[in-house]
């Protein structure tokens, strides 16, 4: 049974960090593409991160490149999305997402259609 387990958010102030956790199981890492997206109150998800381990690629939006980071363990089958430099308007639940890598096309990485697992997510606030 494939299951994807967010952790790690919380409330954060402005310019602060978090390192948010994707334990994943029933599947294997190397297979699989994850991405995390956001999704803020009344509004869709957006792709935020995504880590392609077949290739040992990654890809961000370009509002958090240079600021998060995804990382991966998979000794841990974890992935990890290192956001520091917080904005308030990154507040949202953030998800976790899988897709097999033989499926997953970089021109769609950050359309949530693209992903087959979902996480039931992790809030994040980002305020003062």
């Amino acid at each position: 049974q494939v299951q994807l387990v967010e952790s790690g958010g919380g409330l954060e102030q402005p310019g602060g960090s978090l390192r948010l956790s994707c334990v994943v199981s029933g599947f294997t890492l190397d297979d699989y593409v994850i991405g995390w997206f956001r999704q803020a109150p009344g509004k869709e998800r957006k792709g935020v991160s995504c880590f392609n381990s077949r290739e040992i690629t990654e890809g961000y939006a370009d509002s958090v490149k240079g600021r998060f980071t995804i990382s991966t363990d998979s000794a841990k089958s974890t992935v990890y999305l290192q956001m520091s430099g917080l904005k308030t308007e990154e507040t949202g639940v953030y998800y976790c997402a899988a897709v097999q890598a033989v499926h997953f096309r970089w021109n769609d990485w950050n359309d949530a259609a693209t992903y087959t697992f979902w996480g039931q997510g992790t809030q994040v606030t980002v305020s003062s």
